[in-house]
């Protein structure tokens, strides 16, 4: 199971909305992400528009998950701009990955500003059947 770890995520998103990406926040900016499962995987979607696919680092240790992205500016320097809503920076997301998960089996795809991860569910978690052996294999019944 997948479990969210920024609780801070929201009060980050207003933050900036109030004082602008190069306001008084510290923290790197958040991605939005989608999360589900699929079959035996669970399926990561994050947003990331604009950044360049070696800018994306991937981590994980002891079960926690991190990306990380950079978006640079896509202007010349000098230049003034008029309005810039659009983030820049650093963006970092931290995951912890369930027991249940198989972190050494991750896959990662980035397409049209998406990054895809497929996180499979361990062996030893996925649903089996338990054969039940006992007296009723050899008793017999007498009509």
């Amino acid at each position: 199971m997948l479990m969210r770890t920024d609780p801070f995520w929201e009060l980050d998103r207003l933050t900036q909305q109030l004082f602008g990406a190069n306001g008084t926040a510290t923290r790197p900016a958040s991605m939005p992400m989608d999360a589900y499962r699929h079959g035996d995987e669970y399926v990561v979607q994050f947003d990331l528009p604009g950044v360049a696919p070696d800018s994306i680092d991937l981590d994980v240790e002891r079960n926690v998950l991190t990306v990380k992205a950079e978006r640079t500016p896509d202007h010349a320097e000098g230049v003034e701009l008029q309005v810039a809503e659009r983030p820049r920076g650093v963006f970092s997301r931290q995951l912890f990955l369930g027991d249940t998960l198989d972190a050494d089996n991750i896959t990662a795809h980035y397409d049209a500003g998406v990054l895809t991860l497929r996180v499979p569910i361990a062996e030893q978690a996925k649903p089996r059947k338990i054969a039940i052996s006992g007296e009723s294999e050899a008793r017999q019944i007498n009509a």
